[in-house]
């Protein structure tokens, strides 16, 4: 119950899984991952399928509790705003290369990032 309260899944704890919206679901199962103690947690896209009213506070929710335990997270994402918001280093891949590494302002803010992996020119 511990696990469920610090992910803010108290109320949904005599549920079953299916019957959870997305985000919940999403936070369920990063809670078994965190139940097993792990050092490192790999995460593919943790907020897709997740409702864009959601997806802030559901990220906000994992960082907090990855911090509280001691867990480092490597996860793949592709909405900027949240790599920009909750990554502490980003490193995007271009071509089966690594084409920038660094705080997210800094990779973010690069040329060919921007025109190469996010789709935004240099004239727009």
């Amino acid at each position: 119950m511990d696990l469920l309260e610090r992910f803010g899944l108290q109320g949904v704890a005599g549920s079953r899984a299916d019957a959870l919206n997305e985000g919940a679901r999403k936070l369920a199962d990063i809670a078994m991952a965190v139940a097993l103690q792990p050092r490192l947690l790999l995460m593919d896209e943790p907020t897709s399928g997740v409702a864009a009213a959601e997806k802030m506070q559901i990220v906000e929710t994992l960082v907090r509790v990855l911090r509280q335990s001691g867990v480092t997270a490597v996860f793949v994402e592709h909405d900027m705003d949240v790599v920009a918001r909750f990554a502490d280093r980003v490193a995007v891949w271009s071509q089966g290369r690594i084409a920038a590494l660094g705080p997210p302002a800094q990779v973010l803010a690069d040329p060919v990032v921007q025109r190469d992996v996010i789709g935004i020119s240099a004239h727009a």
